[in-house]
Parts: C-alpha cells; structure tokens; sequence
C-alpha cells in the first residue's frame, strides 16, 4: 500500500486518468473528489462489496 500526505486543495493521479483531490477536513473525515472517466466505476468500499455479493449470488442462482 502506497502512504501518501496530501493537505486540503492537492491531488494525486492514478495513472493519466483518475484524479484524487482533497476537498476538506474536518476532524477525523476527510472529504475526497474523484474525476475519472465514466469507463471507470467509483464506488464506497462497502457498496463495492455489496455489488459483488449481488453478483456472486446471481451467478450461483443460475448454476
């Protein structure tokens, strides 16, 4: 894992495409902004998880 200090208006790039920019803190949140292509998915790590599930249990139904 990549372990980066970034304070509020900097950015970091994933790759030429996906663009990370702090946009606030406050306390123990930070508030990020993500510019990536629409080609590219962007989701919480818990609503990630919650499509996979989905997935996984469509794909067993239809074994």
């Amino acid at each position: 894992m990549l372990v980066l200090s970034r304070q509020k208006d900097e950015s970091i790039m994933i790759g030429d495409d996906v663009k990370i920019t702090i946009v606030d803190v406050r306390g123990d949140k930070v508030r990020l902004g993500i510019t990536a292509p629409k080609s590219i998915p962007v989701h919480r790590m818990e609503v990630y998880e919650a499509i996979q599930r989905e997935k996984s249990e469509k794909k067993a139904k239809q074994q």
